[in-house]
């Protein structure tokens, strides 16, 4: 589908919120549930985060995204869309333990599963919109582990440099990507890419990722 702003961006004590989802049957539904709850302007409708982007969404509202997407997904579309500005609500079919904590990491303010009621699914929102957290009590606990044995375990030193090219990866960048988006050489990346592989014992991309989740290294980009 092709993205469509529903309303003009205003001034207003209403939420604006945005979907991002893939499925035609449950974006028409998160459309409507939205549109019907009395406090909530829905801005943008879109199939993929490619498609909201091009749509110029306004900068402070809720994002409501699905993690699997054609395009941009998981903890990579929500980084995307937390550094525009907006607040990010996962709701998706993926709910394992490693979609919750990179989507939390990334930034996303809350997490829900697509079998979660309407109901608090605008819970949710709203709380989000008050400034809160919200993450579904079915998943809550996986968190809270986490941060305990987060807070509980030796923190590694990383640089600044090493914690930005750590980021970077988790966000599916590539060596040469990263380079550009620092200002540096292919090969001064692949220097920090070596220290952070002694560090943290990873060598595959997909390891370093799962690591700078379990070491909040994402949530402290997003906490900036």
């Amino acid at each position: 589908m092709e993205a469509t702003r529903v309303r003009p961006e205003q001034e207003s004590s209403r939420i604006p919120v945005s979907v991002v989802e893939d499925h035609p049957l449950y974006r028409d539904a998160l459309t409507r549930l939205f549109e019907e709850a009395g406090d909530m302007d829905v801005d943008v409708v879109a199939g993929s985060v490619g498609k909201f982007v091009a749509c110029r969404p306004r900068r402070d509202g809720i994002v409501v995204l699905d993690l699997t997407l054609p395009g941009v997904k998981g903890s990579a579309a929500v980084l995307q869309i937390n550094g525009m500005g907006n607040r990010v609500l996962v709701v998706s079919g993926e709910a394992a333990k490693s979609d919750v904590l990179g989507a939390i990491s990334a930034g996303a303010r809350g997490f829900l599963s697509k079998e979660s009621e309407g109901a608090e699914i605008l819970r949710a929102v709203r709380e989000i919109a008050a400034g809160n957290s919200y993450v579904s009590p079915t998943l809550a606990s996986i968190v809270l582990t986490t941060e305990q044995n987060r807070q509980a375990g030796p923190r590694l030193e990383l640089s600044g440099q090493e914690k930005q090219v750590l980021r970077l990866v988790a966000a599916g960048e590539r060596d040469r990507d990263i380079a550009m988006a620092m200002g540096i050489s292919v090969r001064t990346v692949r220097s920090y890419l070596d220290r952070i592989r002694d560090k943290i014992g990873a060598r595959r991309r997909a390891d370093m990722t799962r690591a700078a989740i379990e070491l909040g290294v994402l949530a402290e980009s997003a906490a900036c």
